[in-house]
C-alpha cells in the first residue's frame, strides 16, 4: 500500500468544537480523524471490515467501531473506497 499520504494535511482532519467529537469511544484523542464523519466504508455492508453488528431490525450499527476514525487507517480506507468503485463500474 502506498505511504504517500502520510504526513499531508489532507490525510486528517481533528475537529474538537464538534458537539460530538469524539463520536465514538477512543484510546487516542489526539488522533482520531474526523475526516471521514460518515463512514465512506458503511454501504459496503458486512464486507466493509469494521467493527459493527447487525440489530434485529436490520440495521447496521457502527457505533463500536473507530476503524475510519484511526488516523492510521486512512490508507486503508481510501484502498476499499477505490476496490468498492472498482467493483461497481464492472
Amino acid at each position: 500500500m502506498e505511504n504517500d499520504w502520510r504526513g499531508k494535511e489532507s490525510s486528517f482532519f481533528r475537529h474538537v468544537n464538534c458537539e460530538y467529537f469524539p463520536c465514538h469511544k477512543f484510546d487516542d484523542p489526539e488522533n482520531f480523524n474526523c475526516l471521514f464523519c460518515f463512514c465512506p466504508l458503511y454501504s459496503m455492508g458486512k464486507t466493509c471490515g469494521g467493527d459493527f453488528m447487525i440489530l434485529g431490525n436490520g440495521v447496521k450499527d457502527c457505533s463500536a467501531c473507530a476503524f475510519p476514525h484511526e488516523r492510521e487507517h486512512y490508507g486503508e480506507v481510501i484502498a476499499r473506497m477505490k476496490e468498492r468503485e472498482g467493483s461497481l463500474h464492472t
